[in-house]
């Protein structure tokens, strides 16, 4: 049994485009795999707090000396051990201001420990999460992807490094652009992704055959 990652961090809910196109994903997924176990973090609605001076300190590697810092390690370790469970990790990520929302950021805050995710060696820093498939799912109202706002792109660039740093560098972008430019080219990019879906999910799965 193969477990997923599902990480949602649209402040829209139900009506997030990002959040849809996951679940969309998930149910592919589990149509190749009906055993398909799932641990769910929506963002949105349930935020992981961000650092504050007690969770910086307690997330750094020095022993707890107070409530607050024992609920910060205690939180990052949960975090931490449901992403090395995870065969596949699914992200949903919408571009707030041209970057990842701050409830994103915050999740991986959390996960990138020095020691436990990643490490520092002479040759520099190693990612310790290896041998892990990512699935980011971006929503974005302009084009990003490629023509002059490309350079303003502060997401997928952010999304990559902070996942290959963990090791996590096998790594599928799924792009839903265009967003506000229309209903038509909306949809077009709503459906384009839909067909991405279901395309990258069924090469990975006649691979693992």
């Amino acid at each position: 049994m193969s477990t997923a990652l599902v990480i949602t961090s649209s402040a829209l809910g139900e009506v997030s485009v990002s959040s849809q196109l996951v679940e969309e994903t998930v149910a592919r997924l589990r149509s190749h795999d009906p055993a398909l176990h799932v641990i769910a973090r929506d963002l949105g609605r349930d935020p992981i707090p961000h650092l504050t001076t007690d969770s910086a300190t307690a997330l750094r590697g020095g022993e707890p000396v107070n409530e607050a810092q024992v609920a910060a390690r205690t939180l990052s370790d949960g975090l931490i051990a449901e992403l090395k469970a995870a065969d596949t990790l699914i992200i949903g990520a919408p571009m707030y201001n041209f970057g990842i929302p701050s409830t994103l950021k915050a999740w991986f805050d959390h996960v990138l420990r020095a020691g436990i995710t990643f490490s520092y060696s002479e040759s520099g820093p190693e990612g310790l999460l290896k041998g892990k498939h990512a699935l980011v799912v971006e929503s974005r109202g302009g084009l990003y992807s490629e023509g002059p706002a490309r350079v303003m792109d502060s997401q997928e660039p952010h999304l990559r490094n902070l996942l290959a740093f963990m090791g996590i560098t096998d790594v599928t972008f799924l792009r839903a652009e265009k967003l506000a430019f229309g209903p038509e080219a909306r949809e077009q990019a709503i459906e384009g992704v839909r067909r991405q879906i279901s395309d990258t999910i069924g090469e990975a799965c006649r691979k693992a055959a």
